[in-house]
């Protein structure tokens, strides 16, 4: 074998990591690992025959993504931390808030923040304060405090 395929199995590991950042998943992350590692063990051993070479590529790519899938990937979902990250709504369940517009037919606007959020509940004047029970979308249930 010659140099050139050393640098072919890094040319791999490069369209292959680079195709992880076009399309992400973490699946073609770790083949391009094992090309890599391909490329480290041809310029070691460079006259491994090709299908040694292949044999061992699909071997390092099922160890590969085997490592990925027992022990990156429960860290990598592991969210128990913040539950609510990217729930701004779900946030909102039990804090106290000034109606803006008046509940008149079960809809009115409650002040969060800088802006407004619509409110279904029962009927009540501007200004009242209301705690948030529930979420609906973009609407929040609210009721007297």
């Amino acid at each position: 074998m010659d140099i050139v395929d050393n640098y072919g199995w890094w040319l791999l590991a490069l369209v292959l990591i680079g195709a992880e950042m076009i399309a992400p998943g973490y699946f073609l992350l770790w083949i391009g690992i094992a090309a890599g590692a391909m490329g480290v063990i041809t310029w070691i051993f460079p006259a491994l025959p090709v299908l040694v070479q292949a044999v061992l590529f699909g071997l390092l790519s099922i160890a590969a993504c085997g490592a990925y899938w027992k022990f990156v990937r429960p860290f990598a979902e592991q969210r128990d931390d913040q539950p609510l990250l990217n729930k701004r709504g779900a946030q909102l369940v039990g804090q106290r808030f000034v109606l803006v517009e008046a509940i008149v037919n079960g809809r009115g606007k409650v002040k969060v923040g800088d802006g407004a959020w619509l409110a279904s509940g029962p009927d009540l004047p501007a200004g009242s304060e209301v705690e948030v029970v529930a979420v609906d979308g973009t609407t929040l249930s609210v009721r007297s405090v």
